[in-house]
């Protein structure tokens, strides 16, 4: 049986395709789909890039993370750098092997590009990482100097060769017997990456699979080969062609869509979700919503559900919309009401606040942490700002602050305030709710509530 590796290439996407947020979203998706390996772009924007793949590597455990490297030395170290504490890293060394890519992307004439691929291999493996050779446009390069420059890479220490045909000019017999000869002259596993430009993606995938090939490179959008379609393709086919990969595809066709909708911006999905702007996500639910829709929503707003607390959020999400249509507003109160309910390490005792026009917002509170009673002292932007700090001093420890929002939930001189804290740790986040008719305690209470999940968890 021959078992394919998928190497997932949707974060790959050029520059400005996906935010922050999305990306993080894009790969915890991918990792609960168990693909193999997620591959990610050339670090670019060192601090923004660097940032991404260590917050990838803190959640990422089972597939391998990828980054691209190979143009410039400075690259390699830049991927290394950034792949540091990632359970599984990998630096893939990509370069163009066609006569017009080599001198376009890398100035390089054939007999300049060997040595650089022997240079660039040998560097990315002295890292300690392992190293897969990449070579683009494949299927345009000269036989003899393709055969030539992939030795060169694996003598140097690439543990797997990719070949790709970037321009989608070959039809899938030809591919596969291409691939095939390939194969023959590597005694490492074989990727290939097809471009879908023509609509044969997947049948030059397939047949290379049936060839020998050890790795498919698949993509949600884009021109790649179709995660959701291949992976079908081999599910449907696989007993009879002796080929199986790892996917789960019970949750295949569910998290193919939540992809594709963040991907394509939500223009062509009809989900129970619509996109108001860029960064804004309207969601209208209803009585008539099933718990996959609703959980998928969840995730819109970046919350990664077990599947206890997916039945809990509905459960509740039924009783409100008994009542009336849930929105995001509504859905974060449930989630951050019912998901992740545990026992409250840091408990508040008291808080005061000292805030003013000609003085400096400033927050004193105390909290109980079993026997002891913590306190924190801390001048802020704002006596929300200054509250928030307090508690980072109590427990040691600043945790990014996603989101954070204020409304009333009654009416009058009384009203009580609802506030909403949106925590990240570990690429992961975790909502706390509060409610008083004082707001700063309202907030105060929300972030203690939104720590206490952290600290569960993570304990």
């Amino acid at each position: 049986m021959n078992q394919i590796k998928i190497a997932d290439i949707t974060l790959c996407r050029e520059d400005g395709a996906f935010t922050f947020k999305e990306k993080i979203e894009i790969a915890r998706q991918l990792e609960r789909l168990n693909v193999d390996v997620i591959e990610l772009p050339a670090i670019t924007q060192v601090r923004q890039d660097t940032l991404l793949v260590r917050t990838l590597g803190s959640f990422v455990k089972q597939s391998t993370l990828s980054v691209a490297a190979g143009l410039t030395e400075e690259s390699v170290d830049l991927a290394a750098a950034a792949l540091e504490g990632t359970a599984h890293p990998r630096i893939r060394i990509e370069l163009p092997l066609s006569a017009v890519g080599m001198e376009y992307a890398c100035h390089k004439k054939p007999a300049a590009m060997l040595p650089w691929i022997t240079k660039v291999v040998e560097r990315a493996c002295a890292t300690g990482y392992p190293v897969e050779f990449c070579a683009l446009d494949a299927t345009r390069a000269e036989a003899g100097f393709l055969k030539q420059a992939i030795e060169a890479a694996v003598q140097a220490g690439a543990m797997c060769v990719s070949i790709c045909d970037n321009a989608g000019q070959q039809l899938p017999d030809d591919f596969a017997d291409f691939a095939a000869v390939v194969q023959e002259s590597v005694d490492v596993p074989l990727g290939v990456g097809c471009d879908n430009q023509n609509g044969l993606a997947c049948a030059q995938a397939i047949l290379a699979v049936r060839r020998g090939v050890s790795f498919v490179k698949t993509s949600v959008g884009g021109t790649g080969v179709p995660l959701e379609i291949f992976a079908s393709m081999v599910k449907n086919c696989g007993d009879n062609y002796g080929m199986a990969c790892g996917i789960r595809y019970t949750e295949l066709h569910r998290i193919a869509k939540q992809i594709a909708w963040i991907a394509d911006k939500g223009e062509n999905q009809k989900t129970a979700i619509s996109v108001v702007g860029s960064e804004q996500e309207s969601i209208h639910l209803d009585d008539k919503d099933d718990q996959a829709a609703v959980t998928m929503a969840a995730a819109r707003l970046g919350y990664d559900l077990s599947d206890e607390d997916q039945a809990k959020v509905y459960e509740e999400f039924q009783r409100v919309a008994a009542k009336k249509q849930v929105g995001a507003k509504e859905l974060e109160a449930i989630v951050a009401s019912t998901a992740l309910q545990v026992p409250a390490t840091y408990k508040l005792v008291s808080y005061v606040i000292n805030n003013g026009n000609i003085i400096s917002a400033s927050a004193q509170i105390s909290v109980q942490k079993g026997d002891k009673l913590l306190q924190g002292v801390c001048i802020g932007d704002g006596p929300i700002d200054a509250a928030f700090l307090a508690i980072d001093q109590i427990i040691g420890h600043h945790y990014e602050l996603d989101d954070f929002q204020i409304q009333s939930v009654t009416e009058g001189k009384e009203a009580m305030g609802s506030a909403l804290v949106k925590l990240r740790a570990g690429g992961k986040l975790y909502a706390g709710n509060g409610i008083s008719t004082d707001i700063i305690g309202a907030s105060i209470r929300a972030y203690l509530n939104a720590v206490n999940k952290i600290v569960y968890e993570e304990g």
